[in-house]
């Protein structure tokens, strides 16, 4: 439960499960208003169809429900939350009959630059930078897609969920240098995809 006299605009993640798990489903209503932008985001750019990113963002939000009685905060909330969803993608993909995340990186078969020169900043009051901003989503989502399935996994977990290097690793299972050589690999890879309109 909250700490004594913490409001639960102040209340941490854990807190709040606690506190739905003993009766309270107004801090159900917190997590969910929290986290569910970045859970469903994390959902749709994995499947890149918004019918079953849906189904599987009410999947996710129904085994939270169900696992708050034997909820313990062993763990971020946010971690425990993408287990969650990391473990439902998973499901859907070995029921599709596709690899999903079971994925070999492997990084000698496209050699990127050692160093990927940051794009500059948008200039967002010029009237060509927001026609072009709709291009600019459109082709990072077809970048997105393409990714291997593991570098897109680890790039989704950092930029949606705000997760550390190691809670990466311990989430899926791969080493920390695993993980930083597929974030490397997938940021330059996004960032290649854009380049061109820099």
């Amino acid at each position: 439960m909250p700490a004594p006299g913490r409001h639960s605009e102040d209340a941490s993640d854990e807190d709040l499960m606690l506190a739905y798990a003993g009766g309270s489903p107004g801090s159900f209503d917190r997590l969910y208003a929290r986290h569910r932008g970045p859970l469903y985001r994390y959902l749709l750019r994995h499947c890149g169809n918004a019918a079953l990113a849906d189904e599987l963002f009410q999947d996710v939000w129904s085994r939270v429900i169900r696992a708050s009685a034997t909820y313990v905060p062993s763990a971020k909330f946010t971690t425990w939350l993408y287990t969650l969803a990391h473990h439902r993608l998973v499901d859907h993909w070995r029921a599709a009959g596709q690899a999903g995340f079971v994925s070999i990186d492997n990084d000698d078969d496209a050699p990127l630059r050692d160093h990927v020169h940051a794009l500059h900043g948008s200039r967002v009051d010029e009237p060509e930078t927001r026609v072009s901003s709709g291009e600019i989503g459109e082709r990072l989502r077809r970048a997105l897609a393409v990714l291997p399935p593991a570098q897109r996994d680890a790039f989704l977990l950092q930029q949606e969920a705000g997760m550390s290097l190691a809670e990466i690793a311990a989430l899926t299972g791969a080493a920390e240098e695993t993980v930083k050589s597929r974030l490397r690999y997938a940021t330059a890879k996004l960032r290649a995809a854009l380049e061109e309109l820099r």
